[in-house]
């Protein structure tokens, strides 16, 4: 069965970096488009970034532009969220998702807090 569990979420201070990371199992990792989403208190779950399945593509919200990279390491089924210039308002749950076989799959999530 599909799953996705993903790690390096914390508290940092604002101007910090994190690198999180999803690691993927029961499914073709390297055939497949892989996204981040994230969900602040008391708003929807938004899409952070996608990445194709050979890395050739990747697409941001505006609000990332600039300060988070995607990429993924197909030999190792994980994908991975590079965050620099971190904001309070990235604060949220950080979720992993794949889009396979008409169904979306979804990690845990990993909790990133931006703050003094």
């Amino acid at each position: 069965q599909v799953q996705l569990v993903e790690s390096g979420g914390g508290l940092v201070q604002p101007g910090g970096s994190l690198r999180l990371a999803c690691a993927a199992s029961g499914f073709t990792f390297s055939a497949y488009t892989m996204s981040w989403y994230r969900q602040a208190p008391g708003k929807e779950r938004e899409l952070v970034a996608g990445i194709s399945s050979d890395s050739s593509t990747t697409n941001y919200v505006d609000s990332v532009k600039g300060r988070f990279t995607i990429s993924r390491d197909n030999a190792k089924n994980t994908v991975y969220l590079q965050m620099n210039s971190l904001k309070p308002e990235d604060t949220a749950v950080y979720y992993c998702n794949v889009f396979y076989y008409a169904k979306y799959y979804w990690g845990k999530g990993t909790l990133v807090t931006v703050s003094l």
